[in-house]
């Protein structure tokens, strides 16, 4: 009988008789590092988001630039459901392995793409244009990508071992992210600011043409999951996969709860604990720029074997205790860990914040990041000054403009005159350099918010791949997946930076976080459920 034929050889693959140690190490190894090369060609707009805001969106203001490079960064994320969609339903139609083929070549052509288009002074309007439509295929690739590699492994993987053997596809995202700042490292190293500002910022994503064929040359050595030859074996492959991943409310409401109680509070947990990270150390901090990056770069080093840890504990005591406390720790150490980073990035500019507070006054100090050009008012142009210096400053309500660092007032509210009455009151606004205790407490700091990511991230592929059945696997776990990483942690960014931007509080922007984290926690308490050895068939 075709059903026994199925669940015959789906038992197998569940004992772990259907894959040997040599296989096991093929399988994660091509699925994990083409998923890096995958999310390196992803994250290396978001680490040059500034060099490209510059270049691609020039407009006099350098806050709406880096803004404006966020947002299309934003846009990557915002489509990853529809590549969700397409590649899911091809997935359960014609088999995971060409699925996540596809998906690393269209990644691979959209990144090396973004190397070659000229800038706003070179062909005006249509750079920015061309670029975002690189950015949507990148986004449609990554789409089809997180649920390809994690259905292919968790279907080879043993009952008792799904845990560990997902979590190396976790590792692999900040795997990703860590190679994307070596590479833009080892690139600016290689030669003058003037040749990096010019071009050299293209080698990174040129680069990806090299990842591209040593991914694709290891996944061609893949065979087929085996759970998915076994459906297709006895005809049970689903003729319409989307249609039957919302046909049913049991099936919708698992869709949620994996979208708004898991994708949602995971990501922006990630993204905070990377992208966040760096741009606060390198806008608000005003860090130089490499020392931020090599910084970031160690403590996600560091960070990996967390994915792993907690992904592997995950086969002992479950996935959802893993994330609930993962969660529940980040509401009680956020702040406390950005705090510290901030003493230990530029204690100067923290001691400025108690001895000479900042304080803008006037009748209108309305400032709006997005303006291109000059502010309409004088208390307006002197919070985008500030801003862009990641001052931290406390606006009133007065009849006159009004500027006062300490105690003295600032007649002088030219961009000259502010940075000296700043440099006279200690605040530090050229960039600097950490002491060596400074920099062990940035790493630590990172790692511990790596561990946070760590433990709601490292146990979740394992529990999106028993969440759903194998029929329709791929596009149930990755629309959700998507829509809640894409929408929630794709914009995180953006978000933060605009209200850091508006509230000259370079803390402020955390409150995003908290809050999607705060209604992750309430979600999977309540309505996650434990999915720790159930049949993946």
């Amino acid at each position: 009988m075709p059903g026994a034929d199925v669940a015959s050889q789906v038992t197998d693959v569940e004992e772990g008789a259907a894959i040997g140690a040599a296989r096991a190490r093929l399988v994660i190894a091509a699925s994990s590092l083409g998923t890096i090369f995958e999310w390196y060609d992803f994250f290396i707009y978001g680490t040059l988001a500034p060099i490209i805001g510059k270049l691609f969106f020039p407009s006099g203001n350098p806050t709406l630039e880096f803004l404006a490079a966020l947002a299309s960064f934003g846009v990557g994320f915002g489509v990853r459901p529809f590549g969700a969609v397409v590649f899911g339903y091809l997935g359960d139609r014609l088999g995971r392995k060409y699925t996540f083929l596809a998906t690393v070549a269209l990644m691979g052509l959209a990144t090396a793409g973004v190397g070659f288009v000229p800038s706003y002074a070179q062909i005006g309007v249509m750079a920015p244009v061309i670029l975002v439509s690189l950015r949507v295929l990148q986004g449609l690739a990554l789409g089809g990508e997180y649920g390809g590699a994690t259905t292919y492994v968790a279907e080879h993987a043993p009952r008792n071992k799904r845990g560990f053997y997902t979590s190396f596809i976790q590792a692999s995202v900040i795997g990703g992210f860590l190679l994307s700042l070596i590479v833009v490292l080892s690139a600016q190293q290689t030669m003058t600011s003037g040749d990096w500002d010019q071009w050299g910022w293209r080698v990174p994503f040129l680069f990806s043409l090299v990842l591209l064929v040593i991914s694709l040359w290891m996944r061609l050595k893949l065979h087929e999951s085996p759970i998915f030859k076994a459906l297709k074996a006895a005809d049970r492959v689903a003729e319409n996969p989307l249609k039957e991943a919302f046909s049913t409310k049991g099936n919708i409401k698992l869709i949620l709860v994996a979208m708004l109680g898991i994708a949602a509070g995971l990501t922006v947990i990630w993204y905070t604990a990377q992208f966040g990270a760096l741009y606060f150390l390198q806008n608000s901090q005003r860090l130089d720029d490499t020392w931020a990056r090599v910084l970031i770069g160690i403590g996600a080093v560091f960070s990996l074997g967390w994915f792993i840890l907690f992904g592997s504990l995950s086969d002992r005591i479950g996935r959802k205790p893993s994330i609930v406390l993962g969660y529940a720790l980040t509401l009680v150490l956020l702040f406390p860990l950005f705090h510290l980073m901030a003493s230990a990035a530029n204690p100067d500019m923290a001691d400025a914040q108690r001895r000479a507070p900042v304080v803008v006054s006037g009748p209108d100090c309305r400032y709006d990041p997005f303006v291109a050009g000059k502010q309409e008012t004088e208390c307006a142009k002197v919070v985008e000054h500030l801003a862009s210096k990641g001052i931290i400053y406390r606006k009133l309500a007065t009849p006159g403009t009004a500027l006062i660092v300490g105690n003295r007032a600032v007649t002088d509210h030219s961009p000259a005159g502010i940075d000296a009455a700043l440099e006279a009151g200690g605040w530090s606004v050229a960039k600097v350099k950490p002491s060596i205790k400074g920099a062990v407490i940035i790493v630590f700091s990172v790692t511990m918010l790596g561990m946070l990511s760590g433990m709601t991230y490292g146990p979740v592929a394992a529990l999106l791949a028993e969440l759903f059945p194998a029929r329709i696997r791929y596009s149930s776990m990755s629309i959700p997946y998507h829509i809640g990483t894409g929408y929630f942690g794709g914009f995180l960014p953006l978000i933060s930076q605009y209200i850091v931007a508006r509230t000259g509080n370079p803390f402020s922007g955390l409150w995003y976080t908290f809050a999607v984290v705060a209604m992750a926690l309430v979600i999977t308490i309540f309505w996650v459920p434990e999915t720790r050895g159930n049949d993946l068939d």
